[in-house]
């Protein structure tokens, strides 16, 4: 059956709309990086102007510097991606593909941690990491990240190991490949989809976090997202600098999704596609 031409121009008219509504905020943002604080704050706004780099330039090696705190953010959301993977394909393994004891309160209880509200878990996370000297330090706010980065890891993980069917894994089983044998040369290939859309997940989260970082870091460890509010005082926000690092920090993000978009379609649609290996 043909598609028929104005169901398909209000297709390409609703798409183009939403691009629109979520592009323009980015684009603003570009256009304001390159703009004088004169041209930022003229009114009506200005839309021919002489580019300059000095706000780049200022964000980067300037007394405002925010490579340290890019560096932060690397360092803190690399860690917990690579840990949050570790731990979170051998338990989303375990809940779709084993059966042991206490299997659904188990199930219940990442479900549980992934529904609490993560404003009410501040205080408690200052304190337990005010008492172990995990405050201002990469150890702290990583573990902090990871509390919340893995039940979302697992619970997004556990649809595709069930999408394997199951008799794959009995006839490795069968011929004495062993159970972690079995795991790494026949499940894992079969996810690799699912395992790329959640590493990017977990560290697009862990990167743009920003509720925990600015209680739960400081001086030492202090990730760009809270960086952004050395261009903001009293007496005035340096708009044409804030959208620099805006930028800048939104960078490693727009790069991953780029050069990552096809991984992630892929993940997403696996289970579309794939009969169900539950029996």
């Amino acid at each position: 059956m043909k598609p028929h031409p104005l169901r398909n121009a209000l297709l390409w008219l609703m798409a183009g709309l939403l691009l629109a509504v979520w592009a323009f905020p980015v684009l603003w943002a570009l256009l304001t990086s390159f703009k004088s604080e004169r041209d930022v704050l003229a009114y009506p706004p200005v839309w021919r102007f002489t580019p300059t780099l000095d706000n780049y330039r200022e964000v980067l090696f300037g007394t405002s510097s925010i490579l340290p705190n890019l560096w932060s953010s690397l360092v803190v959301s690399l860690s917990t991606t690579l840990l949050t993977m570790l731990f979170a394909i051998p338990a989303a393994y375990a809940l779709a593909r084993l059966n042991y004891p206490a299997k659904r309160a188990s199930g219940f209880y990442v479900l549980a941690t992934q529904m609490l509200p993560p404003m009410g878990l501040i205080i408690p996370y200052y304190l337990v990491l005010q008492k172990i000297g995990g405050l201002d330090s990469y150890s702290g706010l990583t573990a902090i990240y990871l509390s919340f980065s893995l039940p979302f890891a697992i619970w997004l993980m556990v649809s595709y190991f069930e999408d394997i069917p199951f008799e794959m894994e009995e006839a490795a089983l069968l011929d004495r490949a062993g159970r972690m044998r079995t795991l790494w040369y026949v499940i894992l290939p079969q996810v690799r989809g699912g395992i790329a859309v959640t590493t990017i997940f977990v560290f697009l989260n862990a990167w743009n976090e920003f509720l925990f970082a600015v209680v739960l870091g400081g001086n030492k460890v202090r990730p760009v997202t809270v960086a952004m509010f050395n261009f903001i005082s009293v007496e005035q926000t340096q708009w044409a600098r804030l959208a620099a690092g805006a930028m800048l920090a939104m960078a490693p993000v727009i790069l991953i999704g780029l050069f990552a978009q096809r991984h992630i379609v892929k993940g997403l649609t696996v289970g579309a596609v794939k009969g169900g290996g539950r029996r």
